[in-house]
């Protein structure tokens, strides 16, 4: 488990580009598999979207997945898919993806973007929309990691992981 985030984590430009392109999601509709702003995303395609805010082009497609957070089979493909584009860090900080493990034993299924120390953006379908929430316990030991987006960023067509 995480500990507490700091309050102001922000440290750099990058930081602040990833919150401010964040920020311009809220309020978009929840849609499964989608990654347009304003018209519908889901906590994958939320990533993605800001991806292509800040970079100017597509991360690859990762393939058709299931929106059931109780999935209990398969791999970690959430994850590898994460380690292959993004840096893990040892620590949540403003402007990073946090993956979400519902239970210990099943694959991290969901995303947000930490904003802040105490809030983070994300699809949620129970929302509706995207959202701005707290990062309350109930979220924060649900965090499997973290990951900084890129200071630049380039596709691999190495995608064997």
């Amino acid at each position: 488990m995480f500990p507490d985030p700091p309050r102001d984590t922000c440290s750099g430009l990058t930081d602040q580009r990833v919150v401010t392109e964040t920020l311009d999601w809220i309020g978009t509709p929840y849609r499964h598999q989608g990654a347009r702003r304003g018209v519908g995303c889901d906590c994958l395609g939320l990533v993605r979207g800001v991806w292509r805010g800040l970079y100017g082009f597509e991360l690859p497609e990762s393939g058709p997945y299931a929106p059931d957070w109780a999935e209990s089979s398969g791999a970690d493909r959430l994850l590898a898919e994460l380690r292959f584009h993004f840096h893990e860090i040892p620590e949540p900080a403003a402007g990073c993806v946090l993956l979400f493990r519902w239970r210990a034993n099943l694959p991290a299924k969901h995303l947000g973007i930490l904003v802040d120390g105490g809030c983070f953006v994300h699809a949620y379908e129970g929302a509706g929309a995207v959202v701005r929430s707290r990062l309350v316990p109930q979220w924060r030991r649900r965090i499997a990691s973290a990951f900084a987006f890129p200071t630049t960023a380039t596709i691999s067509i190495d995608r064997s992981i």
